[in-house]
Formats: C-alpha cells, structure tokens, sequence
C-alpha cells in the first residue's frame, strides 16, 4: 500500500514537472514572440504635458526595436482617471500599456479613493523619470529665496497669495508642505493647468506661483521670473543656480512628479522584464535624454519594486499632507 501511494505520488510529480516545463517554455516563447503586434500606449492626460512626450519619446524607440508600432493614445479627463480605467480593462497581455504620472496618487491622497484599485487592478513596470516643482516669484516681489519668503509672509501675514496648477495637484501639494515647514501662510489660487497660472505670475496678477519647474527654467533665465526653490533634494538640471528648499532649510524635502509605465493587473513577469529592458535601453539614448530633458523630465531608473514602493509611500505622504493642509476636491 505504502509502494502504491509513493508511486501514485512520483507519478504526479513527474506530470507536474513535465507540464510546468512545457508551461515554462510557453511562456518562454509568448515573451520571445512579444510583441507580434501594434501596443497601445495609453497616456492618461492631454497632449504637450511631460506624460505625452515621454510616451512619444519611448513610442518611437520601442518600434524599431520591437519591429512593431506603439500607438500612443491621449485618453484625457477626470484627471486622468479615463484614460487609467481604459488601460485597467484591458487584457493583461502587454499589448495595452499606461503611462501614469503622480497626479494618480495626489488624487487618491486628496479624495482617498479612485474608481480603480492601483494596486489591484494595476502592473507596476517601472519609474521612468521625475519632473520637479519650482517656486516663482514676479520680480516686483522681493522674494528671491525661501528666507525673503519667510520674512514677508511673517510681516504681513495673510498678505501672500500664490498660483498653482489647479487644487489638490502635486504642485498644490509641494506649497502646502513648504508653508507647513517655513510656518507661514498663503493664499492659493488654483488653476486649471500650470500654464495660466505661470502667465498671471508672468503678468504680475500674481505674486508667486508654483508650477512644473521646467516652465520656469526660461524665465529665470532671461530675468523675467525669480526662482525661489526647487522642491527635488538634488538641484535641478535646467536651473543650476537655484538652490533647493531642503537646501534652504526646509527639511526633509524632496517632492517631484514622477512618471512611470504600468499594464493591466495580470501581467506576465517575463514581459514586465522584456519591457522593462527595451524601455530602458531608449531612455539611454542620449538623443532621447535631450529631448526630455529639454521637456523637463529628466530620466530616472526605477524597478516594479520601487514603483510599487513609491506609490504606496507618496500616497501615504499625500493623504497626510491633505489632511494637514485641509486640502479638498472642487
């Protein structure tokens, strides 16, 4: 009896080896086939904005590599929730891809919820690169730096009012935190984009702003803004000279809106690891890094484990922030 449950058992073992070796190199053969058509690249915002150019930029260096298309599809509103729930229905074979920004997880800190599970119904690929924020200022102010904020908000409280790119963004967010440290007080006015709220700095409608900081970049430069702080914990590439706030005394600080790909839940790990590798062989391009640099987006490594990790960790960051701050949705 005791030979007849053993050999039953070695049995089992031998089909069930034989069959995860053929389901192995199934797989195996599914991620060298991959991809064996168009991919759909699916960028949750408009067209122009960081997200966009970067789902270009790897768009067009994926193809040639992949010998297929990457159509890239802006799939806008509800802050970028239409476009992610697109991308969550979709089958979770790598032909469906999302490229996701952190304005997904300042709306889950803002609201605490979102019509999708990002971590349910969700694959994390990898971060591909960040964005930081800058603070600007109209050079009829006199704040040139987080001191000369400091100084005139605490003369005159209540008196400073500031634009950002509309309530509860990341740049909405980054403001709250350096009133919060600097112990001060702003007025905000959100607006809808960063561009209108640069243009009424820019107009001295305005007397700060805090927007993506490559907007700022030009402006700084030629005069026609001052840069009070970049919100990153290393300096920004494009504004050399502008020191950041965790360098100004407000620490710890280190804010940025981050970029990252992500599939449908389910998504196989050998074409994860396939598309990881691809992706990361165009952001090496140094053509590519240009053009994204110059965007403003400078790239930046990041595995699905360190996606998921900041994900989990930003959000944590916000909904605190958002309670703090008492910052509601419209």
């Amino acid at each position: 009896m005791h030979f007849s449950i053993q050999k039953r058992w070695m049995t089992s073992a031998l089909v069930a080896v034989a069959a995860t070796g053929a389901l192995t190199g199934a797989a195996a053969r599914a991620a060298d086939a991959y991809p064996n058509k168009t991919v759909r690249l699916v960028v949750p915002y408009g067209t122009g904005g960081g997200s966009d150019i970067l789902a270009r930029q790897i768009g067009a260096g994926l193809a040639p590599i992949w010998g297929q298309g990457v159509a890239v599809e802006n799939k806008a509103g509800a802050s970028g929730n239409i476009g992610s729930q697109d991308v969550v229905r979709a089958p979770g074979d790598g032909y469906t891809l999302l490229l996701q920004n952190s304005t997904m997880v300042s709306n889950l800190g803002l609201t605490g919820k979102l019509p999708y599970d990002a971590e349910k119904d969700l694959t994390p690929i990898m971060i591909l690169g960040v964005t930081p924020i800058a603070l600007a200022a109209h050079p009829s102010v006199k704040i040139s730096n987080v001191k000369e904020l400091v100084a005139i908000a605490k003369a005159k409280p209540d008196s400073l009012s500031y634009g950002s790119c509309g309530i509860g963004t990341p740049q909405h967010f980054v403001m709250e935190l350096v009133k919060q440290k600097a112990g001060i007080t702003a007025t905000h006015a959100g607006y809808k984009g960063c561009a209108p709220a640069l243009q009424d700095v820019l107009g001295g409608q305005v007397p700060l702003a805090i927007v993506s900081a490559n907007l700022v970049a030009p402006y700084a430069k030629s005069g026609r803004l001052k840069a009070v702080g970049v919100s990153t914990a290393q300096r920004y590439e494009l504004m050399p000279d502008t020191p950041t706030f965790e360098e100004q005394g407000l620490k710890p600080f280190d804010f940025s809106i981050w970029y990252a790909l992500m599939g449908p839940a389910k998504l196989p790990a050998d074409v994860v690891a396939k598309i990881t590798a691809d992706v990361t062989k165009v952001l090496a391009d140094p053509k590519v890094k240009e053009n994204l640099s110059n965007a403003g987006v400078e790239v930046t490594k990041g595995s699905a484990q360190d996606l998921t990790r900041l994900i989990k960790e930003d959000t944590a960051r916000y909904m605190q922030l958002a309670k703090s701050a008492n910052i509601q949705a419209e």
